[in-house]
């Protein structure tokens, strides 16, 4: 069976996940794919630093991959992040249960609901988050269990995602390494990419918290598709093309 592009990155990083390290003819005999097609698909994923390309073949980038890289991107456009997060906070009311990934912009979300006084369920599977909500005794922290890696602040996989069968979620307030109209919402780590669908799949609602630099671009796996995202909040208005095709599909644009 023939795979498309995304697909065949997104078997090249699971293989890599659990290989640490492969060449381009164990991937050929993998896949059933040329060698020239996934040379070309490595150095493409190299450039997107998924992958470390080595003569012959790939290595997984333990920077990406471990999470230490946490603290990096939490620094990477803080203050757009604080802001999406502050004005996600504000739409939020009194009684919701609602779900937080496991990203940076979602956490300077949990910051500023952590500050106010307010009735909430939250369910997460970010492990600072977590830890940034607990300090509000109005707000009930529900953590998704699963996988947990050297390094990591999420939790990954979907081994305790049958909690959200039992409860009601309103809204899940989510980011991403990427959005575009066509692929939708995409992130390079596809074990946690597996986890985000079930979380989005399980809300009634849908935000994406999206700085302007994640607006345009696209990583390895789609968790969200357009057609599911009901708001999107960025910090730059994006170009005319791009908010015709958001009100087209009825998404709500809100520039913090």
């Amino acid at each position: 069976m023939k795979l498309f592009a995304h697909e065949r990155r997104k078997r090249i990083l699971d293989i890599l996940n659990h290989q640490k390290r492969i060449t381009v003819k164990e991937l050929s005999e993998y896949t059933n794919v040329s060698e020239a097609t996934l040379r070309a698909d490595l150095n493409a994923m190299e450039q997107e630093g998924l992958l470390i390309r080595t003569y012959g073949g790939a290595m997984v980038n333990e920077k990406t991959e471990s999470g230490n890289s946490f603290s990096e991107r939490e620094k990477k456009n803080r203050e757009e992040k604080i802001r999406i997060g502050e004005k996600a906070a504000s739409l939020v009311q009194p009684g919701q249960c609602i779900l937080l990934d496991a990203s940076t912009t979602a956490l300077e979300m949990a910051r500023s609901l952590k500050t106010r006084p307010i009735r909430l369920t939250v369910v997460t599977n970010g492990l600072m988050t977590a830890m940034e909500l607990k300090e509000n005794p109005s707000i009930t922290v529900i953590l998704i269990g699963g996988l947990l890696r050297i390094g990591s602040t999420s939790v990954e996989g979907t081994l305790g995602a049958n909690i959200l069968e039992t409860i009601n979620v309103d809204t899940m307030f989510t980011s991403a390494s990427g959005f575009t109209m066509e692929a939708g919402l995409t992130d390079f780590n596809v074990y946690e990419v597996e986890l985000k669908k079930v979380m989005a799949n399980s809300a009634d609602r849908l935000v994406a918290l999206l700085d302007h630099t994640k607006i345009g671009a696209s990583s390895i796996a789609s968790f969200a598709s357009a057609y599911q995202i009901d708001t999107l909040i960025t910090d730059i208005e994006p170009a005319a093309e791009l908010m015709d095709s958001l009100a087209e599909k009825n998404i709500e644009l809100i520039v913090a």
